[in-house]
């Protein structure tokens, strides 16, 4: 319920449980019908994720270069990284606009996130 809560906001899940509590006249009722969006929630997580891993286990069977796009993007993004903080350091007499810190700082952490993450959820699937 993390995922969508997230994708959807908290708002949206307030008001569903609004929704639910007043459409439903009895606790049992309500128990019952929470369980359930809490289950279809869950559901559409776990095909998200199972989504994810297939589109990249296709990646690796398509060639050389879909195969290692995401290691070539996440060793790119870390020496970019790397290369800025040097600069930044004094290193070199350059100056790095904010904007592009912060944007780097975005693809670092969704790009480092989703390879490591996604490479735990493979391994646990597998098991």
């Amino acid at each position: 319920m993390n995922f969508l809560g997230k994708l959807l906001g908290g708002d949206f899940l307030n008001g569903v449980n609004k929704i639910v509590d007043n459409v439903v006249t009895t606790d049992a009722e309500r128990e019952q019908l929470k369980n359930n969006l809490q289950e279809i929630i869950a559901k559409a997580e776990s095909q998200a994720q199972e989504q994810v891993t297939r589109r990249w286990e296709a990646d690796t069977k398509a060639g050389w270069l879909p195969a290692n796009i995401r290691p070539l993007t996440l060793a790119f993004l870390i020496v970019a990284t790397v290369l800025l903080v040097f600069i930044d350091s004094g290193t070199i007499n350059f100056n790095v606009a904010e904007r592009w810190i912060s944007l780097i700082e975005l693809c670092n952490i969704t790009c480092i996130g989703a390879y490591f993450g996604s490479r735990g959820f493979e391994k646990i699937k597998k098991r």
